[in-house]
């Protein structure tokens, strides 16, 4: 396979990459295209068999860290979407972090590779950025599961991250109140709940009168994902990794438009 072959598949997320890092897409290009420039003039790195999209961004972020390209264009009104406006406020580093693994979907392993720090570093750094991103968008959580330990377990990492819980619901009913009565930002759910009623009919009950961004976590994500629209946009199996469930409260505030701070905390 070329270079060109090995590369090109790659260059519409890098690029996009690009554009969130460096907030315009003027200036995303322009890194890019130094990146470009340095694999031509050498391009032993992908020469081996190593994931060559890794080795892309690895390749970019090493331009982006070392060479000053002032391609930053300021327009009169700043009319870019929110999500972008945001990524301004997170650090460089926990910015590239969240980046990569929320936005161009590379594992933990790949984003170790492309940043070259181990796995505690990267955890810190994705811990950072869902910290800073909890203070742009804090928001009441509302949790719908039905074992208490696993209930204590997400109720302790919302509160870490910054967010406040709502309510945590064992029944369907319960859910349908505590929602009324708080109106969270965001929902995590179980589907299966302790009186046999269904956190995935409660949810959908909730969502055919507002909009709001729901994680189910599940031990039967064969419920959920049946190839039928819609399907869950946010989903975690059972047993689940702390650092998944930070991660995705994190990418579904930080990309839901309507996302902001409600009210003080308690």
């Amino acid at each position: 396979m070329s270079l060109s072959e090995k590369i090109a598949p790659h260059i519409p997320y890098l690029r996009r990459f690009a554009r969130a890092l460096c907030g315009r897409q003027s200036s995303g290009d322009a890194y890019v295209a130094a990146t470009l420039e340095a694999i031509i003039a050498d391009p032993s790195p992908f020469m081996g068999t190593e994931d060559p999209k890794v080795t892309l961004f690895r390749t970019f972020l090493k331009i982006w860290e070392s060479v000053d390209l002032n391609q930053l264009e300021e327009p009169a009104a700043d009319i870019r979407p929110t999500a972008e406006r945001r990524l301004e406020g997170l650090p460089p580093r926990p910015r590239i972090a969240f980046l990569l693994t929320a936005v161009e979907s590379f594992s933990p392993a790949q984003t170790q590779d492309i940043l070259g720090v181990a796995a505690a570093e990267l955890d810190g750094l994705l811990d950072e950025a869902g910290r800073e991103i909890a203070r742009q968008v804090a928001t009441n959580i509302l949790i719908i599961e039905d074992e208490p330990i696993i209930a204590m377990d997400l109720e302790a990492l919302v509160e870490g991250l910054g967010h406040r819980i709502s309510g945590i619901a064992r029944t369907h009913k319960e859910a349908l109140a505590l929602f009324r009565k708080s109106k969270p930002g965001l929902i995590l759910a179980d589907i299966q709940l302790a009186d046999g009623s269904s956190g995935l009919e409660a949810v959908n009950e909730i969502l055919a009168g507002d909009e709001l961004p729901v994680i189910f976590i599940t031990a039967f994500p064969e419920r959920l994902l049946t190839g039928d629209r819609p399907e869950p946009t946010f989903l975690i199996t059972k047993p689940f990794q702390p650092d998944m469930v930070k991660a995705m409260i994190s990418q579904a505030l930080f990309f839901d438009t309507k996302a902001q701070t409600q009210g003080a905390a308690a």
